[in-house]
C-alpha cells in the first residue's frame, strides 16, 4: 500500500504534520524509534510503569497534541522502529513514489509514500576532551532520558556541565529525583542585565518557559548547589570508585585561562547544545546550510518546508535547533504545505494563523540562539592532546588527525580527512566526530568551520541487522 505521507519522527513536528495531513483526508504513516509518541522532549515512561502521560511542562499545548495524534484513526504508527534509508527510482514505482527502509521489531520493511517528511529531531552536541569516552561521562539528554522514561538516576553524585539553559532544568530534575549535585559548571556567565533586556521580545507567549527556568534556578539555590561560571570540563580520569573531573576557568570566548580545580562524581552530565539529526536528509540528497547557532549543518528548505530533494519535506530541529514550540509550528506548516501538494484546499485564514505561530516561535528561538550559541573553536581545542579519542567508532586519536593534516597541507575538507584517517567511517557515520574534525581543519588553515564541509551519509544511516536487508529484498 502506498501512503500519501510517510513521516520519520513522532516528536512535536512529526505529530503536528501528521495531524494536518490526516485531517485533510490523506493517509499517514509515522516511524519513530521510541515506544511512544512525544519525541525526546516529551519522552514518556512505559505504560507498564502505570503512567499514561509524561511531563509536559512548560508546554501547555503538548498533552492535547499527543492525545489527538494517538487517537486519530487516519494515522498509522510504527514505534520501536528505525528508518535507515530512503530508496528512489526503483523499477515498478511511479516517479513520485519514495520507499523508506525501516527496521522494525518484526524485521525489515519498506514504506512506500507519495511524500516524505523528515522530522528527525536532534542529539546532544558532542564535545571531545581527554576522558570523554569513559563510563559515567554522559550527555545531558541521556541522563534526562533515563529520568523521564525509566525513572532511573544515572548515578548518585552528579556534576552538570555545559552552556545550554536545559542544564539548569536537568539539575532541578536530578535534585527532585534525589541526586546529589556536586557542582554545576557553566561555560558562560549567567545572563546579565543587558542580555535580559535583549530577551524581552521573546517573553510574550513564552512566560511558562521562562518561569520553568526560574523555578529550576530557585531550586538549585535552595539546595545550595555550587555554580561555577566560565568553567568547562577539560579532563576526566577514572579512580577506583569515581570520576575525577578537572574543571578549568575560561574567558568570554571559552578559552582556558589556566586556573583549574578538581571534583569527584559518579556521573558527568554534559550539555553544550544540540546538533540536528540530518543523516536521512543527507542520504536522500537534500541540500544543507551552515547555521552554527542552530546546531551546525541544517537542511535547506523553502517557506513551505520543502527541501531540495523532490517530494521530501523537513520540519523541526533538522531545520535548526529551536525548541519544541518552533518544531510544533514548523510541523504544522509543513503538514499544510504537504496537504496542499496532495490536492487539499487550505483556507487562507488557516495559513495566516500558521505563519503567525511560526513568527512568534521564531522570536523566542532567535533570542536563545544569540544568548547560548556554543564557542565551537574553543571547545574543539579541549581535544588537542595527542592521545585524545576523536572518532569513538574507529578509535582514531587526535595525533593521527593532526599528523595527517600536517603531512598533507592540501587536505582542507572533512571528507578528505575521513578518507585518510577513517574518522567518520564507523557505525555513527561521523555524528560524533564531524564537528571536531571540521574545527581542527579550520584551526590549521585559519578558515571557518563551515569551509571544511560535512560527511556524506550512506544507507544504512544507522546500524540495523543484516536480516533486515534480506527482508526488504524479499518484499
Amino acid at each position: 500500500m502506498t501512503q500519501d505521507l510517510a513521516i520519520v519522527g513522532a516528536g512535536p513536528a512529526g505529530m503536528a504534520a501528521a495531524l494536518a495531513v490526516a485531517e485533510a483526508g490523506f493517509s499517514v504513516a509515522v516511524v519513530d524509534e521510541q515506544a511512544r509518541a512525544g519525541g525526546q522532549i516529551f519522552r514518556r515512561p512505559p505504560e507498564a510503569l502505570g503512567e499514561r502521560h509524561g511531563s509536559y511542562r512548560p508546554y501547555p499545548w503538548a498533552r492535547e497534541l499527543i492525545e489527538r495524534f494517538e487517537d486519530h484513526p487516519g494515522i498509522e504508527t510504527h514505534f520501536r522502529s528505525t528508518a535507515f534509508g530512503v530508496l528512489r527510482d526503483r523499477e515498478g514505482l511511479a516517479s513520485t513514489a519514495l520507499e523508506l527502509a525501516v527496521s522494525t521489531p518484526t524485521g525489515g520493511h519498506k514504506l512506500t509514500s507519495r511524500r516524505l517528511l523528515l522530522a528527525t529531531g536532534a542529539y546532544d552536541m558532542p564535545v571531545a576532551f581527554p576522558g570523554w569516552t569513559l563510563p559515567g561521562v554522559m550527555t545531558a539528554g541521556a541522563v534526562q532520558s533515563l529520568l523521564k522514561s525509566q525513572k532511573l538516576l544515572a548515578g548518585r553524585r552528579v556534576v552538570v556541565a555545559g552552556s545550554h539553559p536545559i542544564q539548569l532544568v536537568l539539575a532541578a530534575q536530578l535534585l527532585d529525583a534525589g541526586a546529589e549535585i556536586s557542582e554545576i559548571a557553566l561555560a558562560r556567565d549567567l545572563p546579565g542585565l543587558v542580555e535580559m533586556a535583549q530577551s524581552l521580545p521573546a517573553i510574550p507567549g513564552h512566560v511558562s518557559i521562562f518561569a520553568e527556568g526560574m523555578r529550576a534556578l530557585a531550586k538549585i539555590l535552595r539546595h545550595r548547589v555550587p555554580i561555577s561560571r566560565r568553567t568547562v570540563v577539560s579532563e576526566v580520569v577514572r579512580t577506583d570508585n569515581a570520576l575525577e573531573l578537572r574543571l578549568s576557568r575560561v574567558d568570554s570566548d571559552w578559552k582556558k585561562t589556566g586556573a583549574d580545580h578538581r571534583v569527584e562524581a559518579d556521573v558527568l552530565a554534559l550539555g553544550y547544545g544540540f546538533t540536528p539529526s540530518t543523516e536521512l536528509a543527507r542520504q536522500v540528497g537534500c541540500d544543507l546550510s551552515w547555521n552554527s547557532a542552530g546546531g551546525g549543518w541544517t537542511v535547506s528548505h523553502d517557506a513551505g518546508f520543502q527541501s531540495s530533494a523532490p517530494d521530501v519535506f523537513v520540519a523541526g530541529e533538522p531545520t535548526g535547533v529551536a525548541g519544541a514550540e518552533r518544531a510544533w509550528a514548523e510541523g504544522h506548516m509543513a503538514g499544510l504545505t504537504i496537504a496542499a501538494s496532495l490536492g487539499a484546499a487550505i483556507q487562507p485564514a488557516t495559513l495566516a494563523r500558521a505563519r503567525r505561530r511560526l513568527a512568534g516561535a521564531a522570536r523566542f528561538a532567535g533570542v536563545m540562539h544569540t544568548m547560548f550559541e556554543p564557542r565551537r573553536a574553543a571547545l574543539a581545542e579541549l581535544s588537542r592532546q595527542e592521545e585524545t579519542v576523536i572518532c569513538r567508532c574507529e578509535e582514531i586519536r587526535n595525533g593521527t588527525i593532526e599528523d595527517a593534516l600536517q603531512n598533507n597541507p592540501f587536505m582542507q575538507s572533512a571528507s578528505a580527512v575521513k578518507l585518510e584517517c577513517r574518522s567518520g567511517m564507523g557505525p555513527c557515520q561521523g555524528r560524533y566526530c564531524e564537528g571536531t574534525v571540521a574545527a581542527r581543519i579550520a584551526a590549521i588553515h585559519e578558515a571557518s568551520i563551515e569551509a571544511s564541509g560535512y560527511f556524506n551519509a550512506h544507507l544504512p544511516v544507522k546500524p540495523v541487522p543484516l536480516q533486515d536487508y534480506r527482508d526488504i529484498g524479499d518484499e
